[in-house]
């Protein structure tokens, strides 16, 4: 069973990624890009970047905000769910798809993906963790789901995500 918490951390933050991703989609990446996380357990302030995906079903177009790190030449998100049972609806959108689109700021790129494993997998979680400790948490609480971990790589730069996408 999910830590008690893990319900009420996704209802509590609904409303937070909602407000962030209209104001980082309306802003053009000129705001929301760096966002102090201190509200969900981080030491203050993180980047932040907007990844669209496909729905697998539905093929509708979805745009996440995820806090990212940079390791190597490559960005790298966590699908945590906040150390729910099941993984996120956008990894597993993207997971169906050789590729995805990501906004950095007021910079966009088409993606190649990859999930790191073995020892390169353990260095890259140690330094998400190092860079949101609440990931410790997460990861304790997903009822032994291993939380993925998604290196991006740009192929292409494109334009910015549309100002009024939801």
């Amino acid at each position: 069973m999910a830590f008690e918490g893990t319900e009420q951390l996704l209802a509590r933050t609904q409303d937070f990624v909602n407000e962030h991703r209209a104001l980082y989609l309306s802003s053009g990446g000129a705001m929301g890009h760096i966002v102090d996380f201190r509200h969900a357990g981080a030491r203050g302030l993180l980047p932040s970047l907007l990844l669209g995906t496909t729905g697998r079903k539905s093929g509708r177009s979805f745009i996440t905000p995820l806090i990212y790190g940079i390791y190597g030449d490559e960005w790298v998100v966590v699908a945590s769910k906040g150390g729910a049972p099941e993984h996120p609806a956008w990894y597993l959108n993207l997971t169906a798809r050789p590729s995805a689109r990501m906004q950095v700021a007021t910079q966009a790129f088409e993606v190649s993906w990859r999930e790191p494993d073995g020892a390169e997998r353990d260095a890259v979680w140690a330094y998400m963790e190092h860079l949101y400790p609440p990931y410790a948490d997460y990861q304790n609480a997903s009822e032994g789901r291993a939380i993925p971990i998604v290196m991006l790589s740009p192929t292409a730069e494109i334009a910015p995500f549309p100002r009024d996408a939801a």
